[in-house]
C-alpha cells in the first residue's frame, strides 16, 4: 500500500517512538490488510474506476431520517423511484447505527457501530438497501460519530466496570482540579441542556469529559488504541458498500488544557491519516467533514493540494449568507464570501439551505463592518428577523438555545416557513405566498449553481411547513429542532403532480433545475467559480468556467424589479449573445442594461 510511509510518519508524530507505538502501528496495518482483502469485487471496481464521483455535476443529494421518511430500511428501499423521479443521485441517511436507548441526541449517541438501530431494521436490511441503491446509481452516505460514544458503548461499560485499559480510551480524572482548568477556557456546547464539560461518575469516582451530554463520552485520541479502533469501524462501514462517511464533530477530537479544545492542530494530523488509510484500502470512499465552526477554520479541514484531509466539507457559511441576503436584500456579503477562500483541487463543498440542525448566525464580521454595520446588532437583526420578532419579516422561524445574558440564539424552521410561506398561508396573503415560493425556488437555484454539490433536506422539495406535533411526544417535546424534522407527508407529496399547488411549484421547479444541472459541464465540482460584483447590492452574479467556456447565473434577492447594467459582465465574458436555459430568455450584452423580475434567476450560456 502506497501511503504506509506517510501514515507511519504521522503516527509517530502523534504517538511518539516506543515499543507500544510500534505494536499499535503494526496492528493498524493488519487491520488495513484485512479490510482490503475483504472488500467486495464491485466495490474494488469502483476503487479502480470512480474515485472522484463526488465532483460530477450529476451528483444531487438529499438528506433524510429513515424512520421519518419511510419507516424502515426495507420500506426506504421501495422508495427508490421517488428519488429517481426527482433526479436524486446521493442520499445521506441520518444516524442509523445502534444508539443508546432513551435520549440519544437524535442518534448521535452511538452504542454499537456495527449494528443498525433496531427500529429501522438490521444489518442484512442495510446491506440489501446499499445494493439496491448502488444498482440504481444512487450513492449513500452515513454518519460516523468520531468524537464520542454513548456511555452504553462496550468501551465505556468496561471503563465503568473498572477496566483501567478501557478507562484510558476516554478523558477522565480522579479530582476536579484539571476539569476546572478545562472549564475556564472550553466553551459549553449546549449550555441549557448540558452545562459544563465534565460529568462525575460515582461508581468509578472519576470526572469524564462529556462535551455534548452526560451520556456521550469524549474519546481520547491521544491513545493510539482509540485511533485504531475508530479506523477499524470506518473500514468495516466502508466495506458494507457505503460511498461517503460523514465524520461528525471533528473539531472536538483533541483536548489540551488552556485551549478551547476546538480545531487544535493534531486533529489535522488525524484527519490526514484518515484520508491516507482510506486511499490505500477503499479509495472510492469519500470523507465528508462536519465542522460547523468559523469559515476560516472550516476550510482547513480540506487540507491542501499536497496533503488532503476531507474531500467534502459542509458549506455552512453559504447557508447563512443566503438567509442574510433574503433578510437584508443585500448580496454583498454573499459575493465577498464566495471569493474569500481557495479550496484544494481535491476538495469540494456540500451546499445546502436547510439541514436537520438549527441555524447558527455566524458570519464574516469584518465584511459587515466594511458595510458600516455593527456585527452584534446585525446578528440581533437576523435572530429577530428569522425568529418572527422583526416588524415586516416574512419568516416564521423559532428561537433555539436563546441565551438571555448575551442575547445570542440560533434558529429552527423548515425552508418554506423560514422564507415566508407559512406566514403568508396563515394570513391568507396570496401574493405573499407566491413571493415565498419564489424565494424557495431561488434558494434551490443558488445551491444548484454553486461549486460543489447540492443537498436538499427531505420535505423541502414539497414546501413542508413547521410541524408542532413533536410537542405531544415526551421523547421530543424539549427539543425544538423537531419542528423542522416532521414525518414525511406522503399524502401531500402526491400534490407534486397537481398543477397550481405549492408542492407542484417547488418540486417541478427543482426537478427542472436538476435536469439542467446534470447536462452542464460548467457545474462540475472542479469548474472554476467566482462572484462578480455588478454594482447592484440586490443581484448576486456567479461565474462558472470550464476551459474557455463561461456560464453566468444571476439571482435577484429582492421583491422589486432590478435593472442590471451589462458593463461588468462584458469585462469578463466572451461574446454578447447569451441564452437563459431556464426560461429561454435571450440577453444581448451590447445593450446597456436588462431587467430582472422580483426573485428572478437566470442560467446563461453563450449562443
Amino acid at each position: 500500500m502506497k501511503n504506509r510511509k506517510q501514515i507511519a510518519s504521522l503516527y509517530h508524530k502523534i504517538y511518539g517512538q516506543s515499543r507500544q507505538t510500534e505494536l499499535a502501528l503494526a496492528q493498524l496495518f493488519e487491520m488495513m490488510d484485512h479490510a482490503f482483502v475483504m472488500r467486495k469485487a464491485d466495490l474494488k471496481n469502483m476503487d479502480n474506476t470512480n474515485t472522484d464521483w463526488y465532483f460530477n455535476q450529476k451528483m444531487v443529494g438529499m438528506t433524510l431520517y429513515v424512520d421519518l421518511f419511510a419507516g424502515s430500511l426495507k420500506k426506504l428501499a421501495k422508495r427508490v423511484d421517488y428519488f429517481r423521479d426527482l433526479g436524486i443521485t446521493y442520499l445521506h441517511l441520518m444516524p442509523l447505527l445502534k444508539p443508546r436507548d432513551g435520549e440519544n441526541d437524535g442518534g448521535y449517541a452511538v452504542e454499537d457501530y456495527r449494528q443498525i438501530d433496531s427500529r429501522l431494521g438490521d444489518m442484512p436490511d442495510f446491506i440489501k438497501l446499499l445494493d439496491t441503491f448502488r444498482k440504481n446509481d444512487i450513492f449513500i452516505c452515513i454518519d460516523y460519530v468520531v468524537n464520542h460514544v454513548a456511555k452504553e458503548h462496550q468501551w465505556a461499560q468496561s471503563a465503568l466496570d473498572g477496566d483501567v485499559l478501557m478507562q484510558e480510551m476516554f478523558i477522565m480524572y480522579d479530582t476536579d482540579e484539571i476539569p476546572n482548568r478545562f472549564n475556564k477556557t472550553v466553551p459549553e456546547v449546549l449550555p441549557d441542556k448540558c452545562p459544563g464539560n465534565f460529568t462525575f461518575y460515582p461508581e468509578i469516582k472519576k470526572y469524564v469529559f462529556t462535551s455534548f451530554s452526560n451520556f456521550q463520552w469524549d474519546l481520547n485520541f491521544a491513545n493510539p488504541q482509540v485511533f485504531n479502533g475508530m479506523i477499524d469501524n470506518m473500514l468495516y462501514l466502508a466495506n458494507l458498500g457505503v460511498n461517503m462517511i460523514r465524520l461528525d464533530a471533528i473539531p472536538f477530537m483533541w483536548k489540551q488544557v488552556g485551549t478551547t479544545c476546538r480545531n487544535l492542530e493534531p486533529i489535522h494530523d488525524l484527519m490526514r491519516m484518515f484520508y491516507l488509510i482510506k486511499e490505500d484500502v477503499c479509495p472510492s470512499l469519500a470523507l465528508l467533514g462536519e465542522a460547523i465552526v468559523e469559515p476560516d477554520e472550516i476550510v482547513k479541514y480540506f487540507g491542501t493540494d499536497h496533503q488532503p484531509e476531507c474531500e467534502i466539507m459542509y458549506n455552512a457559511n453559504l447557508m447563512v449568507d443566503i438567509y442574510h441576503s433574503f433578510a437584508s436584500r443585500d448580496v454583498r456579503l454573499l459575493t465577498i464570501d464566495t471569493n474569500r477562500f481557495l479550496i484544494p483541487r481535491k476538495g469540494t463543498w456540500m451546499n445546502y439551505v436547510r439541514c436537520h440542525d438549527d441555524i447558527g448566525w455566524g458570519f464574516n464580521e469584518d465584511a459587515i463592518r466594511q458595510f458600516g454595520f455593527d456585527p452584534f446588532q446585525h446578528k440581533q437583526f437576523l435572530i429577530k428577523f428569522y425568529g418572527s420578532e422583526f416588524e415586516g419579516s416574512f419568516s416564521k422561524g423559532e428561537h433555539y438555545q436563546y441565551n438571555p445574558l448575551n442575547k445570542d440564539a440560533r434558529t429552527n424552521g423548515t425552508l418554506a416557513s423560514l422564507l415566508g410561506l407559512q406566514r403568508a398561508v396563515e394570513r391568507k396573503e396570496h401574493f405573499r405566498q407566491r413571493e415565498a415560493i419564489d424565494r424557495v425556488n431561488l434558494a434551490h437555484a443558488v445551491i444548484m449553481t454553486y461549486r460543489g454539490f447540492p443537498l436538499i433536506y427531505s420535505g423541502d422539495e414539497i414546501a413542508t411547513l413547521n410541524d408542532q406535533s413533536y410537542k405531544k411526544d415526551p421523547a421530543k417535546s424539549t427539543e425544538g429542532r423537531w419542528v423542522h424534522r416532521p414525518i414525511f407527508d406522503w399524502k401531500r407529496s402526491f400534490k407534486k403532480d397537481v398543477c397550481g399547488t405549492f408542492e407542484h411549484d417547488v418540486y417541478q421547479n427543482l426537478k427542472k433545475l436538476i435536469e439542467l444541472r446534470k447536462n452542464l459541464p460548467y457545474l462540475h465540482g472542479q469548474a472554476s467559480q467566482y462572484a462578480l460584483d455588478l454594482n447592484n447590492a440586490h443581484v448576486f452574479c456567479l461565474i462558472r468556467q470550464v476551459k474557455e467556456k463561461t456560464f453566468f447565473a444571476l439571482f435577484n434577492f429582492s421583491e422589486h424589479t432590478q435593472f442590471v447594467t451589462t458593463y461588468h459582465l462584458r469585462q469578463v465574458l466572451f461574446g454578447n449573445k447569451y441564452k437563459d436555459l431556464i426560461q429561454g430568455r435571450t440577453f444581448d450584452l451590447s445593450e446597456p442594461s436588462f431587467d430582472l423580475s422580483p426573485y428572478e434567476y437566470v442560467w446563461c450560456v453563450h449562443q
